[in-house]
């Protein structure tokens, strides 16, 4: 009996993990943008414990002279506000570390769940092709043709403010860039030999979608990831700042920001410029990050 050959479906170009995690940490600009958002994310992990107050407690929380310089030192002399305090005489140091936590969970949150949806609909789309493909690329021409933060804000309008309704308004406007993403990578493996070989073969469709075609389609995935997760975070903290994104019950850095804006005239820069400062290097971090993993995994896409 003639044994038939194992079907290799995998990349041979392809460096393993640890010799790709050599080249990722060769670049010094990498390695500082790794260690930075390390420190971030540890910090608002750890923003129970690191914070000298929680500012959403009221009972820590003193509205009497409320707007404290930076270094400033509490009426009783325990505690020494490095940032400063607010308008409303909470820490901005804890305030920063606590919005931290939400923008990170929303910015990541929303970018892995988009991914999902917006991966099995790009590998649905290739795989069957014809009218089921037409159909939903029109609708992702639909979604990639309207402003981002446009579809945000009618969205957020209609659903109104919360950490959920954030959550699924980011997801929205978000899974038609991975779904193109991933259909472009797979109607160029679909036509490979071992993609006929498993068709060949009576595999089922998610045999084939999930088990041969997905694992060549993460190169690009995992870069479009970490971009949409900076995108993720500055589009809430965009909607936040504008009022109509998260609640005062749960603030992100944009709100951290927009609680502040209107001191800003009155030579209270701190309360707006540290929560802004917060979110540039936790943007920059990340995209820093995705620029690496870019210029690795897709060498001609500079090209």
């Amino acid at each position: 009996m003639i044994q038939k050959p194992k079907m290799n479906h995998t990349i041979q170009t392809q460096a393993p993990w640890r010799s790709l995690l050599i080249r990722f940490f060769r670049s010094p600009a990498a390695c500082a943008a790794v260690l930075l958002l390390v420190l971030l994310c540890v910090a608002a992990a750890a923003a129970p414990w690191l914070a000298p107050q929680d500012p959403y407690d009221l009972r820590q929380v003193t509205i009497v002279e409320s707007e404290r310089a930076p270094g400033a030192q509490s009426d009783d002399g325990a505690l020494t506000f490095l940032l400063g305090t607010d308008g409303a005489g909470r820490d901005v140091l804890s305030a920063i570390l606590y919005g931290l936590r939400v923008s990170i969970v929303i910015g990541v949150a929303s970018a892995v769940l988009a991914l999902l949806i917006g991966t099995c609909v790009g590998l649905v789309s290739a795989h069957f092709g014809g009218r089921i493909d037409a159909l939903l690329m029109r609708i992702v021409d639909v979604q990639l043709s309207l402003p981002t933060i446009l579809v945000a804000l009618v969205l957020l309008a209609v659903l109104g403010q919360g950490a959920d309704r954030t959550l699924l308004a980011l997801i929205l406007v978000q899974w038609a860039v991975f779904a193109r993403n991933v259909r472009g990578t797979a109607l160029v493996e679909r036509s490979k030999d071992y993609v006929e070989a498993a068709r060949g073969q009576g595999l089922p469709v998610r045999r084939i979608l999930f088990r041969h075609v997905l694992p060549n389609c993460l190169a690009p995935l995992i870069v479009t990831t970490t971009n949409q997760m900076a995108s993720a975070i500055t589009l809430e903290a965009t909607m936040s700042f504008l009022g109509i994104g998260l609640p005062q019950t749960q603030p992100s850095l944009g709100l951290l920001i927009s609680n502040g804006f209107d001191y800003m005239f009155s030579n209270r820069y701190w309360i707006s410029v540290f929560p802004g400062i917060a979110l540039v290097l936790l943007v920059v971090s990340i995209s820093m990050v995705g620029d690496r993993l870019r210029v690795m995994l897709q060498p001609d896409s500079d090209a």
